[in-house]
């Protein structure tokens, strides 16, 4: 009999339109501080294109973004502006509020049921999964790529230093990326290709698993598994307590990261059997915890002194 995970298998999903065609997209509950209508903002002098300026919020000034025209729609005309509403968001460390054309519903999601955006649509698609409902096309959103062109990392924040000593033990162990933003899987992807440590690379949590199981299979297990916590199909915490669950697997040590803020996300993460949980993305946070991975592992092989 099957194992039940301790972990939810669903998420709230808000759907919203941005199009005057009542085309229908998503994003996760999770990211999602609260909805209000449309509020009068601030103008920012020399700020991005695509943010209208600022509004106080909870005793917080939050930038605006004009999503449709973010992800290449027709921009929100100022005279639209009093009928759409704000989506405050929490992601990436930074609260901001995304102005979209109309707020449909909340339903609740299994993302199991999310299909990953298709290769062909390309890298640089917002797009992350799609879903049906009441026979409507939903697209979810990649929040974390649209945050990314308007507020471009830091240089410093990319790309981590290390000692040799540090990259030696890293570049011993059988690193998994997991990740379904393509932006996120870059960055990812960057932080280590900088520092030169070899690692495999997943777009979601089954494909990582039947990739987990095959090095296993051949000798060459995965020591250190890196997985974003929000995918479609297997998310992070399903994952997490896959790879925990079976014995030719849980000797990996598990990094889970997530683009909330919330020490839910930590503790949830705690329950399944990984071993850390970051905010992604902070390069130098995350090769930190890959290193306490690293000297995690060099203990349990450390022969047992009588």
């Amino acid at each position: 009999m099957a194992v039940k995970s301790k972990a939810n298998q669903s998420q709230g999903m808000l759907m919203f339109t941005l199009t005057a065609n009542q085309q229908m997209f998503a994003i996760g509950t999770l990211k999602v501080r609260e909805i209000v209508p449309y509020l009068p903002t601030t103008q920012i002098p020399y700020s991005h294109h695509h943010v209208v300026g600022t509004v106080a919020i909870r005793e917080l000034n939050v930038p605006v973004i004009d999503m449709p025209a973010a992800i290449g729609f027709r921009p929100i005309q100022p005279e639209e502006y009093s009928s759409c509403f704000l989506i405050v968001t929490d992601c990436l460390r930074t609260v901001v509020a995304f102005m979209v054309r109309s707020i449909e519903k909340i339903i609740d999601c299994d993302w199991r049921n999310i299909e990953p955006s298709p290769p062909t649509a390309g890298n640089n698609v917002f797009v992350t999964g799609i879903t049906r409902y009441e026979e409507q096309i939903v697209q979810m959103l990649d929040v974390e790529l649209l945050l990314s062109k308007i507020y471009p990392l830091s240089e410093s924040a990319r790309i981590p230093i290390l000692t040799d000593v540090q990259r030696e033990k890293l570049k011993a162990l059988n690193i998994l990326l997991v990740d379904d933003s393509t932006i996120a899987r870059r960055q990812l992807a960057n932080a280590l290709d900088s520092i030169n440590i070899p690692y495999q690379i997943c777009t979601n949590g089954d494909e990582a698993l039947h990739c987990m199981r095959e090095c296993a299979k051949q000798g060459q297990g995965i020591d250190l598994l890196v997985s974003d916590i929000e995918m479609p199909g297997l998310d992070g915490y399903e994952l997490a307590f896959e790879t925990q669950s079976d014995p030719e697997l849980r000797h990996a040590y598990i990094i889970l990261h997530t683009s909330l803020s919330s020490e839910i996300c930590v503790n949830r993460a705690n329950q399944v059997g990984a071993h850390e949980a970051l905010e992604k993305f902070n390069a130098g946070d995350l090769i930190k915890a890959m290193l306490r991975g690293a000297d995690s592992i060099a203990k349990e092989k450390e022969p047992l002194i009588d």
